[in-house]
């Protein structure tokens, strides 16, 4: 239990588990002003075994778990009970195979930018919704500044971008405005998160 004052009105609050590591200090007590504060526990701290383990498998996912052993200085079965742990706690995510685009037809990448209409909480939650069922969306942030979306999408052709803006983005409820920005071409596209060894 934790407890706040501001003046003479003292507010009791205890944690509240919210999502993975995430907490939000909810108010016991109804007062005429609502005290919320977000924070996210720090990451448990990995050993130098640990991050050599995710520093090499974000190099080769392929690798036998003997081959990741040897790199790293351990027991093929220490090795294994590390590499459950790292899966169990969500820290490596999936494994997957990273395929060029190109060879599937997908010639451009799209940046796009998208404003929705203001204070309308339910334009928002549809437009999140929609945009995890568009395979061509790659990527969504929600973020600061004058857009409250970027989106980073792949398309095959300028038509078949005319026809995703049509059909998948303006049909959308509470799109304010679109911006699109095109690659002209990749300069770095790197998926290994930095890890200091």
């Amino acid at each position: 239990m934790i407890f706040f004052t501001k003046g003479a009105c003292e507010l009791s609050v205890y944690w509240r588990l919210i999502g993975k590591n995430l907490y939000i200090y909810s108010d016991l007590y109804k007062e005429n002003f609502v005290f919320i504060c977000l924070c996210e526990f720090m990451t448990e701290k990995l050993d130098r075994y640990d991050r050599h383990i995710l520093a090499t498998l974000q190099d080769d996912g392929r690798i036998s778990n003997q081959q990741l052993a040897d790199k790293v200085g351990l027991s093929s079965a220490a090795c294994w009970r590390r590499v459950k742990t790292l899966d169990e706690k969500g820290i490596l995510k999936k494994y997957t195979a990273l395929v060029n685009p190109e060879a599937l037809g997908y010639d451009l990448c799209v940046l796009i930018m998208v404003t929705l209409i203001r204070h309308q909480q339910d334009h928002a939650t549809e437009f999140q919704q929609a945009v995890q069922g568009y395979p061509e969306v790659l990527q969504c942030f929600a973020v600061t500044g004058d857009a409250d979306y970027v989106l980073r999408v792949i398309i095959q052709s300028m038509a078949a971008y005319d026809r995703f803006l049509n059909d998948k983005i303006f049909s959308l409820p509470g799109v304010s405005q679109v911006r699109s920005n095109f690659a002209l071409r990749e300069i770095k596209n790197e998926t290994a998160i930095p890890i200091d060894l």
